[in-house]
């Protein structure tokens, strides 16, 4: 064999043994979960989530971090290209696709910026088998083979071309197309897993740890009915059920031989679904998530806190960077885990029309502080919504009806939203007393304002421009036929349509 042959074959040696040492990557990928947990010091669950309590104490626990959306969609399309929605145009939560099984129209169809490329397609170009056993819920058009290694093809209807878009068929399983379905056992992997977290209700609690009715105390803007008790109840009882999910996920590392070599990071695409005012909304509860990272990395020492502030969107800069890909120069996130990295001085979190609900809603974070700007504030918190018919909405309208709210809920729930909200978190945790209108806080009033006013600028934030008519248009045929939809107050953007008969 002649010395270039001898020099090539070292370099494929060298690329297989340098393959096999890069980390698995795993996102335990919860829907709608807040940091109801022991390690986050819940004094409900404490003791109760063992099995997120021992990743924590095995690796690095981040006590403040922050989602760039409340609600899935426009979450999960931040965090799988690292960039935020509201730059992207993905910010309108199921947007640019029709939700009832078609590939969307090409006219409404968005497209990321040709030199953008997701978090599971920059690990695949860089070695990684990929995989997502779970939803993709990503608010733009793509290929998802460039995407993922594995998994079945989306079922579109008839004549739709069934790789396109973004309505993707899962099997939810944790042994079959996963890690296991790499062909080479050798070949380091990225995958996501999704739980259910806060949309598993009870059902995966373990036997005899799912608290009783009355059991955990009502927040102070809650009055207490037996059906807002039961949904607050609901969610600790979700977490205790992520975290027997968990036990799972990691049992089956284990049993597989791929623990080892598995950085594992768990965390959710917002805070709880089961309570008005956090899902949606941009207060503590709707952005606040858990984050656990724990695995064999230099950074990753056992039992580490942190407690600075982290957006979700540093989670796609540190998986790259674990897996030795270079990041891309338009990434948001940061490596958490660099040796330059710079903590942040605040996280912008932004909410915008969710379902047929049109809204928007940015807040900034600071050490201290939540600041929120409402630009919809004549729309109450309780403007017509997908909850309509449950029963923490209808606990609410009938105690407003019968007089029996106290002023702040009443206000709160049905009143006219103030422009500038600012709490004191540390003081006030709840974020009950907005201070913007306190002489004693201007100060931070204009900070904050003037961090958001910047942003929007920089940024080119793309919720300062409304929806366009076929856009709009496509969301009122798709609840037009829904008696939640046609029998409520909805929004006067969809006026238009509506003294049109529908083609």
């Amino acid at each position: 064999m002649n010395r270039f042959a001898l020099l090539a074959l070292g370099l494929v040696l060298s690329t297989c043994a340098q393959a096999a040492q890069r980390p698995n990557i795993l996102w335990i990928f919860s829907e709608d979960l807040s940091p109801f947990m022991g390690c986050y010091d819940d004094p409900i669950n404490r003791g109760h989530t063992p099995s997120i309590d021992s990743l924590a104490g095995e690796g690095v626990l981040f006590k403040r971090v922050f989602v760039p959306a409340p609600v899935c969609s426009a979450c999960r399309s931040a965090i799988i290209t690292g960039v935020m929605q509201t730059t992207t145009g993905t910010h309108q939560h199921r947007s640019g696709r029709f939700t009832n099984g078609e590939v969307v129209p090409e006219r409404l169809q968005i497209h990321l910026p040709a030199e953008m490329k997701t978090i599971p397609e920059l690990m695949r170009e860089s070695g990684y088998f990929t995989f997502n056993s779970g939803k993709d819920d990503y608010n733009f058009h793509y290929d998802r083979r460039k995407l993922y290694s594995v998994g079945s093809a989306p079922d579109y209807r008839a004549g739709m071309n069934g790789w396109q878009g973004n309505r993707a068929h899962h099997n939810m399983s944790i042994t079959k197309d996963t890690w296991n379905a790499r062909p080479d056992k050798n070949q380091p992997w990225f995958g996501q897993i999704e739980i259910k977290g806060g949309k598993a209700n009870a059902k995966h609690v373990r036997p005899g740890e799912k608290l009783g009715k009355n059991d955990v105390p009502l927040p102070p803007y809650f009055p207490d009915t037996p059906g807002l008790q039961a949904s607050w109840t609901m969610h600790y009882n979700a977490a205790r059920g992520a975290d027997a999910r968990v036990e799972e996920i990691v049992a089956q590392l284990q049993s597989d031989g791929e623990l080892e070599n598995t950085i594992v990071f768990f965390f959710s695409d917002h805070g709880s679904n089961h309570s008005l005012r956090h899902k949606q909304f941009c207060y503590e509860g709707g952005v606040h998530v858990p984050l656990v990272i724990k695995g064999n990395h230099p950074g990753l020492a056992a039992g580490t806190v942190r407690e600075e502030l982290v957006s979700g969107l540093d989670i796609s800069a540190t998986t790259l960077a674990m897996a030795g890909v270079d990041l891309p120069d338009y990434l948001d996130g940061r490596d958490l885990f660099a040796s330059d990295y710079q903590p942040r001085q605040h996280v912008i979190s932004a909410r915008d029309r969710c379902d047929y609900t049109i809204d928007r809603i940015r807040t900034v974070r600071t050490d201290r502080f939540r600041y929120i700007r409402n630009y919809y504030p004549e729309r109450p918190m309780l403007q017509p919504q997908y909850r309509d018919n449950k029963v923490e909405v209808k606990d609410l309208k009938r105690l407003r009806d019968a007089g029996k709210l106290t002023d702040y809920q009443r206000e709160h729930w049905f009143g006219v939203r103030p422009e500038e909200e600012l709490y004191d978190i540390a003081n006030d945790p709840h974020q009950i007393h907005n201070l913007a209108d306190d002489p004693k806080f201007h100060a931070e009033l204009l900070k904050h304002r003037t961090i958001l006013e910047g942003w929007i600028r920089e940024t080119d934030d793309q919720g300062q421009y409304p929806e366009s008519v076929e856009q709009l248009r496509a969301t009122y045929d798709l609840w037009k036929d829904r008696a939640i939809f046609r029998d409520a107050d909805v929004n006067p953007e969809y006026d238009q349509f509506r003294s049109v008969k529908s083609q």
